[in-house]
């Protein structure tokens, strides 16, 4: 079993172990993190740390370094699974972006803490473990987050929560699987795709110079088009750095102020591809017939993002 580091709340410290919030996220290294962690029964760990940051900062090298170093290693005959340690604040896109690009056919289990490792209770060690246990499971496969005994699919999970231990959701969906004392009880399927489009999706990724570059704008009461104008007029103006996709968070069932639809419509007749992904925290947009402005189902704005992102790499826009 191969752990990876990426940094985040899990490998943070702080002045004083009573202090769960006033930490500096990234300072412990993926190898330190694992001290104190038994592995489960029979199994050997080795550790690489592909970067050392805030998930916050999440970026696109670090996706790819870290999706390159995920082949790599499910490459392995002898790996029977992945762990990844990572920050809480972009966890959901990452596990969705991995599961997009890999459709590992072996688990791939990104874990994470919303406490620092300095912390009197640090909630880390338990998540690697209860991680650890997913990643050798025979019955597991595809991406997965572990927080709190719970497993989530990459498809589904969400951070729902700023401050407590059992910060993340997968909806109205549910959860995979709980671990129970190092034993899973699974519920429902494990995540899926089809391997060939994610093959093909991780080649154009691994060679791409540069990435699309898709934006996310709320509708709200009061929206305005202004926003949208002004990316329209950055693209029409040749503008390297012009956007190329925009994802619109809509309310309810994928609906918009009238003003921002005007704007977004606009901007579909310019040339950017628009999709529209509902903010609220449960359910999907089901598709309206006649609709203008095509739907991302049952995505979030930021899965939505990604999907977007790796559509658009397909049709070669904004990569070179």
């Amino acid at each position: 079993m191969i752990v990876l580091g990426t940094g985040g709340t899990i490998a943070g410290r702080a002045a004083s172990a009573r202090d769960n919030i006033g930490y500096t996220a990234g300072q412990v290294g993926v190898t330190e993190l694992l001290e104190g962690i038994e592995a489960p029964p029979g199994a050997a760990v080795q550790t690489e740390q592909v970067a050392q940051v805030d998930s916050k900062d999440m970026s696109f090298p670090i996706w790819r370094r870290l999706a390159e170093r995920c082949a790599h290693w499910l490459a392995e005959p002898d790996v029977a699974g992945l762990v990844i340690t990572h920050g809480t604040d972009t966890l959901e896109e990452t596990a969705f972006f991995l599961q997009s690009v890999l459709a590992p056919a072996k688990p791939v289990v990104v874990t994470c803490a919303m406490r620092p490792a300095t912390a009197l209770t640090p909630d880390g060690p338990q998540n690697v473990r209860d991680a650890m246990a997913v990643a050798l499971s025979p019955e597991a496969r595809g991406v997965t987050v572990v927080c709190a005994g719970q497993v989530h699919s990459a498809f589904d999970v969400q951070k729902i929560h700023t401050y407590r231990i059992d910060a993340f959701s997968s909806g109205d969906a549910g959860p995979v699987a709980y671990v129970e004392e190092g034993v899973l009880r699974a519920l429902r399927p494990w995540p899926f795709s089809p391997p060939d489009p994610a093959r093909q999706a991780f080649e154009r990724m691994a060679r791409a110079a540069r990435w699309p570059r898709v934006e996310i704008l709320l509708s709200h009461a009061e929206a305005g088009g202004g926003v949208i104008r002004a990316l329209v007029a950055q693209r029409a103006a040749g503008d390297e750095d012009a956007v190329q996709g925009l994802v619109l968070a809509a309310t309810g069932n994928g609906t918009l102020h009238e003003a921002l639809e005007a704007a977004a419509l606009q901007a579909q007749g310019a040339g950017i591809m628009v999709v529209r992904a509902t903010r609220c925290m449960q359910g999907r947009i089901l598709p309206t017939p006649g609709a203008a402005l095509r739907d991302a189902g049952g995505l979030t704005p930021v899965k939505a993002r990604i999907a977007l992102i790796l559509e658009l790499m397909a049709s070669g826009v904004g990569t070179s």
